[in-house]
């Protein structure tokens, strides 16, 4: 059924968070509160080098300490063979997942885990990781992306040959694989075009910095049944990835999902959870892992660095009739960077006749990447809407005329094949145009940026059940973990398919024996995905609860309509009847049929593609090169806002990660390959100071294929701010910064260089 056109009560308003007072209040339960009786402790080895390989491991004197219970190398793991992965977000290889999880012939990052113990106390685990001697035969490492790409460079794998060109090469490299796109003929476009830009850019890898660490509880049964409490992204990716690489069907696992705090991509991998299970089938004993703030830096994925250059080509009317791009990605120790994504991203936003884009997956002695919050897309973005700015500045034109001279529209075809429709690309220009932040008078010293961004946004298997209670409550269960408020956002969808208040309707995220496959929350596919099924699942009770009325008043079904949580007869005819509530037909369950419930599982197609635009105001101090943002505002098509309020947070959030990956978040490594910085002390996210109150403005273009017109919200937000904030800056001291972050020290040698 479709809701876009209907008179909404629930959708659309602002109630109170269902989850917020736990949280507040600290009652929360996350991975790191869960215990069990005479559990013991988890710990792991990890390599004190870039890479190296792995001569002999001596776990002896750990396993003779008092206290130890049981120690892991790699040899208490399956040999896995390589075949894709599927389940978690980004791509990933099941042999690479298996040798990232525990290391079995080199360590290929400082961090990487090579043994683990579990132990009574931490103490005495901490003491037997030191106890375990291990041989390295230290190797030539790489970190940098066009240094893993030189001809001479150290090799990581063997076995890795360039996917993706033809042909196929004989030697092996660096280079995971290759991925183009091509739209018409780029020559020709760039012989049509009279002013050309060009312009190369640089990123560094930045942590997704979920304020929770990895951490999980696993318990391996006399009987062989497991199971592992966890903060994640997806409990059946949890379930799915530790029973292949211990070799367990997946029916002897059972996964609760804990609360999560924080993952943003970050945590649709895993590192502890099968470690856990293999020390727990071993000591007998429940064992409980958890990682330090610096083993989160060192051994999990932050998003890729690259090196990006783009070339436009425009008529002097501002048409662009040519774009180029390439993108060189890190991975990462293993293949699996977000290359597809980021080539498809770039240039999405526009309609453009001429397209040739090409991206490089390039693996280097670093943690393996983990997806971040649109993946890709903001690195490709970063680089195109600089260009399209300068492009702006060269033609003399003002550069939202520009862009809407460009805009996408419905019926665009995009360079990496679909044709966008249904999209609000147009309306959110129109909405910087009217916006009095774009109008508004700039003070001396100042530059304000402007900058736009795409996400395809995903679908996907979802599941979601929904139970009548016997008081005429209503229980909503789902498989998808909730980060950005969507146990407020499916309650209330269900409320409003029942007719009923949210607050009438409690919804849980419930654990992987107790609901269908769900697919994990990342993407921006929950509201879309999971939010159908359970619309579609509220609608099954509407009809059994209609059924139910009518035979309660026995005439037939289609003589019965449901109307503000209530069963009513459709008109004089249908007889004179008092209406039912939901509570009076739950008493009845046991004469009309028993418990009232449905259960849907859908593979949720059309999710619409979210197009923003941010607007950005900056101050320059050009003694010290600190750069201070005035003000901002993001602009984006939601589709439907659900929970207003939530769609608010995740732009803002969404923002602010944008605004730290521009200004000062980045990796920092030594000349041995060793990061410098793995803690939030020297590695500097943003605080409340270096953050303005970021204005979210919301427009609604309602995606029809969502019952209630959502589309995707909490990608697009992360992709606009670093161009928009270098746009900004270009325009306060009249310099470009193609080269993240635009920290004090960089933008100061910038000045100093001008002269």
């Amino acid at each position: 059924m479709n809701y876009i056109d209907s008179s909404l009560k629930v959708v659309g308003t602002r109630p109170i968070r269902p989850d917020g007072v736990d949280k507040v209040t600290g009652r929360a339960v996350f991975s790191a509160d869960t215990r069990a009786s005479g559990m013991l402790w988890g710990k792991i080895k990890r390599s004190p080098h870039a890479h190296a390989r792995i001569v002999s491991i001596d776990t002896s004197k750990a396993e003779a300490l008092p206290g130890v219970r049981a120690v892991l190398t790699s040899k208490d793991f399956p040999v896995i063979a390589s075949e894709e992965a599927f389940v978690g977000e980004g791509p990933m290889n099941f042999r690479d997942l298996s040798d990232n999880v525990m290391a079995r012939n080199k360590v290929l990052y400082e961090g990487h885990a090579l043994a683990a113990v579990a132990a009574t106390s931490q103490s005495i685990a901490d003491r037997a990781l030191e106890l375990i001697e291990v041989v390295y035969e230290v190797l030539p490492h790489v970190i940098d992306v066009e240094d893993a790409m030189a001809e001479n460079a150290p090799v990581l794998h063997a076995d890795m040959f360039t996917a993706g060109v033809n042909p196929k090469p004989s030697k092996a490299s660096n280079i995971a694989k290759v991925v183009t796109f091509k739209k018409g003929d780029i020559d020709a476009g760039f012989a049509e075009a009279e002013v050309i830009v060009e312009g190369s850019y640089t990123t560094q890898p930045v942590h997704q910095a979920y304020i929770e660490p990895h951490a999980c509880l696993a318990t391996y049964n006399p009987d062989g049944q497991i199971t592992i409490h966890a903060s994640s992204q997806g409990h059946f990716m949890i379930r799915a990835y530790t029973a292949k690489l211990l070799g367990i069907d997946m029916a002897n696992i059972r996964v609760n999902p804990a609360e999560i705090g924080g993952g943003f991509g970050g945590k649709t991998l895993i590192y502890l959870e099968p470690v856990a299970v293999a020390l727990s089938r071993k000591a007998g004993k429940s064992v409980k892992m958890q990682m330090t703030r610096e083993e989160v830096f060192r051994g999990s994925g932050p998003t890729s660095g690259a090196t990006v250059t783009v070339k436009l080509g425009a008529k002097k009317d501002g048409t662009i009739v040519a774009a180029q791009q390439v993108l060189k990605f890190q991975a990462g120790a293993y293949a699996g960077s977000p290359i597809g994504p980021g080539c498809m991203c770039g240039f999405a936003m526009y309609d453009l006749p001429n397209v040739d884009v090409v991206g490089y997956d390039v693996v280097s002695n670093r943690p393996k990447v983990a997806a971040y919050r649109a993946p890709g897309a903001p690195i490709s973005s970063f680089a195109v809407e600089c260009a399209v700015d300068d492009l702006a500045v060269k033609l003399g034109m003002d550069p939202l005329t520009l862009r809407e001279k460009n805009a996408a529209k419905n019926g665009t075809k995009t360079h990496y094949g679909p044709t966008h429709t249904n999209i609000g690309f147009e309306q959110v220009l129109a909405a910087v145009k009217t916006h009095p932040h774009w109008s508004a008078p700039l003070p001396a010293g100042q530059g304000r940026g402007l900058a736009v961004g795409f996400w395809f946004n995903i679908g996907g298997e979802s599941s979601a059940t929904v139970h009548i209670n016997e008081d005429g409550s209503v229980m909503a269960a789902t498989g998808s973990p909730d980060i950005g408020g969507s146990r407020a956002s499916i309650g209330m969808m269900v409320a409003e398919v029942l007719g009923v208040p949210a607050t009438r309707v409690r919804t849980i995220v419930a654990d992987t024996a107790s609901i269908g496959y769900t697919f994990v929350t990342g993407g921006s596919r929950v509201t879309f995905a999971t939010g159908m099924a359970a619309t579609q699942a509220a609608e099954k009770v509407v009809d059994e609860l209609k059924r139910r009325a009518a035979q309660t008043w026995d005439i037939p079904v289609d003589a019965v309509e449901w109307k503000d949580g209530m069963a009513y007869p459709a008109g004089s005819n249908a007889g004179a009847f008092e209406p039912l509530d939901l509570a009076a037909l739950a008493l009845k369950q046991a004469k009309t049929g028993g418990p009232i419930n449905a259960e849907v599982s859908v593979n949720a197609q059309g999710a619409g593609a979210g197009f923003g635009a941010h607007i950005c105001d900056v101050e320059v101090d050009k003694e010290t090169g600190r750069v201070e943002i005035k003000r901002y505002t993001a602009i984006q098509d939601v589709g439907k806002a659900i929970h207003p309020s939530y769609v608010e947070g995740q732009i803002q959030g969404g923002a602010a990660q944008g605004i730290g990956w521009a200004l000062s978040e980045e990796y920092i490594y030594n000349a041995k390959g060793l990061m410098e910085n793995p803690g939030f002390l020297d590695y500097r996210c943003p605080v409340a100071s270096d953050v303005p109150m970021i204005e979210a403005v919301l427009v609604e273009v309602p995606n029809p294929r969502h019952p209630f017109g959502a589309r995707g919200v909490g990608e697009v937000p992360i992709v606009p701010p670093m161009a928009a904030i270098s746009n900004a800056i270009r325009g306060a001291i009249g310099l470009r910064m193609p080269d993240l972050p635009m920290s004090p020290p960089k933008v100061r040698a910038a000045i100093d260089a001008a002269g």
